[in-house]
């Protein structure tokens, strides 16, 4: 089923029920952006250790916001169970190309506050000083609308008249009745439902005493519970502590921390600290797929969509007990019906999938004896051990982040060091189109003439290797450290400078000597 502001509020009992008892949890994000264009060097690169690709990806994860979120709630009953529930957002260039409709997250979008934020709010509705800040022009226009209308009703109005305000959807229902409370100190408001707030004309005195009922719909609790937004639902989800399931899932969890938590940290330690402590348990499934492909006689294939499709259509084992049956909850039928990819709401509910089916198959392969005809979840989280939070890290020195200990060494293919001979003036970009014809490298500038390459693969290393062996301009050979870096080099010649003015200081004291 699908969430907005309007539903949000009602919708949130139903979904603690349900995180509660859940097995695990599924989740996909969608942003504006991933890596902001603005700032030199932000790419992701082979040469980045996990703390250098942490800063590089705080700074994007500080300039985008967060569009939409979607989960998929994973409950053992008579089978594996799935509910998803997709909030409104997305990269408008992007997910327009799927019919994303941006209309519906500016009119329906569902607020949000870390807990720096949420201080700040509380410390402005204690001192009396908060107020109503309304970005979208939807917003606005409603708000310039109900302003009108009861401006020019209430110099006629006597007191204790009333008059409706109509078609009022979602948060507008607060917004509206926060501003006229804040503008006129003659009148009180109430909801009356069914997208409708009544407006009286009251005494300054009348309205004191009603803004200190109890009964009142605007209290300031009531004012910060809905300006939390969807942080109500993270709470939820980090009070449970159940199984956090992603994939490539880096980025979500550092939105996540940003967003609904606390700013990023500057520490990468810290940041990993945080996260653990507010999911213990975290799979990511590209760390997951990456074991399937290597254990068992599956393609290799990139997105999640792919392996979702291999692991339904292919009999990869055909021995064992079939993988557990999944059977989507009332209103979310359509996922079967039709495929929405960069939906996040469909997108976590093929993550959630993806991991029980590999877990299934892990499960299988990873023992001779008869597994039972339904596994539990804590037998596939046995044989997922060694993935449990370990997030996957693209494109690095690392295969993945390890989020309850340190992480790994990186292992890479060696690197390669390009001299440069008769081809002055060669920019990093200009080293890069030169080999991408033949395959991809990451390039960085090791000297005037001199470029490191580095690839993930040893056969990209052997191509180079061989196909430049007679170049012209360009002598392509393994980088070593003693031979090549500029620190070494510069150490070397000061040393040799020493043993240089040592051997004449000796030479010339040996000759007065004499």
């Amino acid at each position: 089923m699908e969430v907005g502001a309007e539903s949000f509020a009602g919708c949130l009992p139903r979904l603690r029920r349900r995180i509660l008892r859940a097995t695990f949890v599924a989740l996909d994000m969608e942003f504006t952006g991933l890596h902001s264009t603005s700032l030199q060097n932000n790419e992701p690169s082979l040469f980045d250790s996990p703390a250098e690709r942490y800063v590089k990806a705080r700074q994007s994860v500080q300039r985008f916001t967060l569009l939409q979120l979607g989960l998929a709630i994973f409950s053992k009953e008579n089978s594996n169970k799935d509910v998803e529930f997709t909030l409104s957002a997305s990269s408008i260039q992007f997910l327009s190309h799927y019919g994303f409709d941006f209309n519906k997250f500016l009119k329906n979008g569902i607020p949000y506050m870390n807990e720096v934020q949420e201080k700040i709010l509380r410390q402005h509705l204690l001192a009396g000083t908060w107020k109503v800040c309304s970005t979208s022009c939807a917003n606005r226009d409603v708000l310039k609308k109900a302003i009108d209308e009861v401006t020019s009703w209430i110099d006629a109005a006597k007191e204790e008249d009333t008059m409706i305000l109509q078609d009022l959807n979602g948060y507008h229902m607060l917004d509206v009745q926060l501003v006229l409370r804040q503008a006129l100190e003659n009148v009180w408001t109430e909801p009356l439902g069914d997208k409708k707030v009544m407006v009286k004309k009251v005494s300054p005195e009348h309205r004191q005493l009603l803004e200190n009922s109890s009964h009142d719909h605007c209290q300031k609790k009531l004012i910060l519970l809905s300006a939390r937004g969807f942080t109500n639902l993270f709470q939820i989800l980090v009070k449970a502590k159940k199984p956090l399931v992603g994939h490539n899932m880096l980025m979500d969890l550092m939105h996540l921390h940003d967003k609904f938590y606390r700013p990023l940290p500057e520490s990468y330690e810290e940041f990993k600290k945080n996260i653990h402590n507010l999911f213990p348990v975290i799979i990511d499934t590209k760390t997951v797929t990456k074991s399937v492909q290597k254990k068992c006689l599956f393609p290799r294939v990139s997105s999640l969509a792919e392996v979702y499709a291999v692991l339904c259509s292919s009999n990869l084992n055909p021995k064992g007990p079939p993988c557990p049956v999944i059977a989507l909850a009332s209103g979310c039928s359509r996922y079967a019906e039709k495929k929405s990819p960069h939906e996040a709401g469909y997108d976590a509910f093929l993550c959630g999938s993806v991991l029980l089916m590999s877990a299934h198959l892990l499960l299988c392969k990873s023992t001779d004896d008869a597994v039972e005809a339904e596994p539990s979840f804590s037998q596939y989280l046995t044989v997922l051990a060694e993935h449990v939070n370990k997030v996957n890290f693209i494109r690095g020195g690392v295969s993945s982040i390890n989020f309850s200990g340190e992480d790994a060494p990186c292992h890479h293919p060696p690197a390669l060091v390009v001299h440069v001979r008769g081809w002055p003036g060669l920019t990093e970009r200009q080293i890069y189109q030169e080999f991408k014809a033949c395959c991809r490298f990451d390039v960085r500038r090791l000297s005037k003439n001199q470029f490191i390459l580095l690839s993930n693969k040893y056969k990209h290393v052997r191509l180079v290797l061989r196909n430049y062996r007679h170049h012209p301009h360009l002598q392509v050979s393994v980088y070593r450290h003693w031979r090549h870096s500029p620190s070494v080099n510069c150490l070397l010649q000061i040393s040799g400078i020493v043993a240089l003015w040592s051997l004449l200081a000796f030479a010339l004291g040996g000759a007065r000597s004499c």
